[in-house]
């Protein structure tokens, strides 16, 4: 999550991946473009607060979403057998921006990412 190089690899899902900006600093900020076959897709994200192996907490937008912004929480958890657990979760001001990121499939597409990224790991060994 914090190496530009393997970020591209699963974030897009297989997807090209342009990364713009990619400041993993507190009060830093990424900017990801997603190219796909309906077109690219603009992604951004501020950080609040970053502890190192342990927690990020960020603003998050999608373009296809404008303004509509989110705050999400990351967490690594070790596990008994040498695994790390990510808890992620978002807290929308309104259901209302929940709802429609769910209905345009963002849960969907993370989900396809996090799938991803297993297989990269898999890889990296």
């Amino acid at each position: 999550m914090t190496e530009p190089e393997i970020l591209a690899q699963w974030w897009g899902r297989g997807n090209r991946l342009v990364i713009e900006r990619f400041e993993l600093e507190r009060g830093g900020h990424w900017r990801f473009i997603e190219h796909s076959d309906p077109g690219p897709h603009g992604f951004e994200r501020r950080y609040r607060e970053i502890v190192p192996l342990e927690r990020s907490v960020s603003s998050f937008e999608w373009d296809g979403m404008p303004a509509h912004v989110l705050i999400q929480t990351m967490t690594l958890e070790p596990l008994f057998d040498g695994r790390t657990k990510l808890v992620t979760t978002a807290l929308f001001h309104i259901a209302a921006e929940r709802d429609g990121m769910l209905h345009l499939g963002v849960e969907g597409g993370t989900n396809q990412s996090y799938d991803a990224l297993e297989r990269v790991l898999a890889k990296l060994g």
